[in-house]
């Protein structure tokens, strides 16, 4: 029997053991999504893979993951502080294309890299525009329990009703009180926030509704309370986001929950921290930022950039380089090789003490990188090459690197060389390891290398 599997929540700031809500074991998990203004960079892949890891993760336990994210394709605004433009108007703005149509370019791109990178598809998708309703419905709840008020451009929400506001990143609300600064406008408190904004007076936006309120918008952070509750309930299991997600709109979706249902939307809040570029945060604000397109440009298999955050648990920032990606890809190669140059046997058995040893370290809070140590054991160790096959495809079920899928690409090989493996391998078949040695040779000078494999050989040019 193994390790349970443990989980580090941010909301208590301990690592607990996971246990789901339901008894019949299925999870409810949800995942903030893009903000299809822009494509999605590196960065914001690398949160998307752990949250994929997670979710295999809880399947390995043996749950059943409903899995649900977002799209964010109205409402955010581009500074946190409710002020500035919305960034899909920004967007279309710098596109010349309409707020609807960046929305639809940017999603389908979004999927189209997500997929590059063998993440798996969300249960739901949930679009906010396509919400407006349950976003309204939950906001008048607020409203109705007293948490609200209004102002010239729009309706907030008072985070001085809440004594326990801000928990979850430990703010110091006092001394944000302190710090308060004279361009606080009409709201009451520094950290109040957005619940629906009105569009301004005499301008016509590309995407707003009619609400109880005014002609407006809905503010960010309501979108992922309603939708997360329309599906999930007010209370699930786990919520996951980026880091930079802890301050503002977790903290604000939390605030928003308890308002309305007395809870904190989910039982486990989680984190991916940040992917650094030069020891920076890879930002789209900063321009220059890289796309999983970009490095499928520069040659490398989108699959080296996953193996490489296979290689930095999800609770520690990573440092890109391009070295780094590249040494990423030689070990995805070679897992690659030595996986498929194993032979397949229908009745192999997975080694049940690697598998328990995998299970261990991916349940010690996704401890990938030892994890993955263990399918390096797997695959070089000395149990009968099927079984390590049959281990290694085992953990790759969560690694999720494609290697029952990959394939090697076909080398034509000229017949001369051909003939000479040929007579190398019947040489070794004699035990005439002189000849053998001495055909090795022959290949080497005319470029190739030959690979003894427990099913024949492999050829490849050096």
């Amino acid at each position: 029997m193994g390790k349970p599997l443990s989980l580090y929540d941010n909301y208590t700031r301990s690592l607990r053991v996971f246990e789901p809500l339901d008894p019949g074991g299925e999870v409810g998990l949800y995942t903030c999504g893009p903000t299809v203004y822009d494509y999605q960079h590196i960065g914001n892949f690398r949160t998307f893979l752990f949250e994929d890891v997670l979710k295999r993760a809880l399947r390995w336990n043996g749950y059943r993951v409903r899995h649900v994210m977002n799209i964010t394709d109205v409402g955010h605004l581009v500074s946190d502080a409710d002020t500035g433009e919305d960034k899909m108007e920004k967007g279309s703005r710098r596109t010349g294309k309409t707020a609807w149509e960046i929305a639809a370019l940017y999603t389908e791109a979004f999927l189209a890299e997500m997929r590059l990178l063998n993440i798996e598809d969300p249960t739901i998708l949930c679009r906010a525009t396509d919400h407006i309703g349950e976003q309204i419905a939950f906001i008048a709840a607020i409203e109705a329990n007293g948490f609200t008020y209004r102002t010239s451009d729009g309706i907030y929400f008072d985070t001085s009703k809440q004594p326990g506001y801000g928990h979850l990143a430990r703010l110091d609300k006092e001394g944000l009180e302190a710090g308060k600064r004279v361009d606080l406008g009409e709201k009451r408190n520094p950290t109040d926030f957005a619940l629906w904004k009105f569009s301004p007076e005499g301008e016509k936006r590309q995407m707003e509704w009619d609400s109880p309120w005014g002609r407006g918008f809905p503010g960010w952070h309501i979108e992922c309370s309603a939708m997360a509750e329309r599906y999930l309930g007010p209370w699930f299991d786990i919520h996951c986001g980026g880091e930079d997600h802890i301050s503002v709109h977790h903290t604000n979706e939390i605030a928003q929950t308890e308002a309305k249902a007395g809870t904190r939307l989910a039982n486990f809040w989680m984190h991916g921290y940040f992917l650094l570029m030069n020891d920076a945060k890879m930002a789209k604000s900063a321009g220059g930022f890289l796309r999983v397109a970009s490095l499928v440009d520069e040659g490398y298999d989108p699959l080296a950039y996953r193996y490489l955050c296979l290689t930095g648990h999800y609770r520690s920032q990573l440092n890109f380089t391009w070295d780094a990606l590249a040494a990423a890809q030689t070990g995805l190669e070679r897992m690659r090789q030595g996986f498929h140059a194993l032979p397949r046997e229908a009745l192999a058995q997975a080694d049940a003490a690697l598998v328990e040893r995998f299970g261990d370290e991916l349940n010690d809070d996704l401890n990938v990188p030892r994890a993955l140590a263990v399918a390096w054991e797997a695959l070089r160790g000395d149990r009968p090459p099927a079984v390590r096959r049959a281990t290694l495809a085992k953990l790759d079920e969560v690694l999720g690197l494609g290697l029952e899928a990959w394939t090697p690409k076909a080398v034509e090989v000229p017949d001369a060389v051909r003939a000479l493996a040929e007579a190398r391998a019947a040489a070794r078949k004699a035990k005439q390891w002189a000849e053998a040695d001495r055909l090795r040779g022959e290949l080497a000078t005319a470029g190739w290398e030959m690979e003894d494999r427990a099913d024949g050989y492999a050829l490849k040019r050096k």
